[in-house]
């Protein structure tokens, strides 16, 4: 049930934030990703997505505000859209929930990233299922090259390949640039 923003959300129990916790650390290391070691301070993050959930009905990044509405935060709903990009690049997600495998054992330390999410959203294509005939080709531009597993054909949009595919789980030197 969504709890209005202006009414304080009930915090978390130890038992809830302890389940998530260990759901998200298995299903990230099921698809080739790390929740950051630091324990407490991840557990602290999952409280508060769980305070997120409560308030506004889905995940939103807890170190990340609102705009005011699930479409106009779909791009923050943890995990994020800027989460591999900012793994790639900084060894972390913005929040610290995600981390690369040098944070993971000790070799890197997690540092403040700057936001990738732009200060306006982009609106609505400019082209609109109205102007599109059955069949017709869609013109489009993409943001990032998409990259195909090539053993299992596992397909994402991202600068680089994964560290794993997350369905098969091999190595990121099994993908090809598919388009772009």
């Amino acid at each position: 049930m969504e709890q209005s923003p202006n009414s304080p959300p009930r915090q978390p129990s130890s038992r809830e934030i302890d389940e998530l916790y260990k759901k998200l650390d298995k299903e990230a290391e099921e698809s080739g990703y790390h929740l950051n070691p630091d324990a407490e301070f991840t557990k602290d993050l999952v409280a508060g997505l769980l305070v997120n959930e409560k308030r506004y009905g889905y995940w939103n990044c807890p170190c990340r505000l609102s705009a005011g509405g699930k479409e106009k935060d779909l791009d923050i709903i943890c995990p994020c859209d800027y989460r591999d990009a900012d793994i790639n690049e900084f060894g972390c997600c913005y929040c610290a929930l995600y981390v690369n495998e040098k944070i993971l054992h000790g070799e890197q330390k997690t540092r403040t990233i700057p936001e990738r999410r732009p200060k306006k959203r982009a609106g609505a294509s400019p082209v609109s299922a109205a102007d599109v005939q059955p069949g017709a080709a869609i013109p489009v531009e993409l943001a990032v090259p998409i990259w195909r597993c090539k053993v299992c054909g596992y397909l994402c949009g991202r600068e680089n390949p994964p560290e794993k595919c997350p369905i098969c789980k091999v190595p990121k030197e099994r993908f090809e640039r598919f388009i772009g």
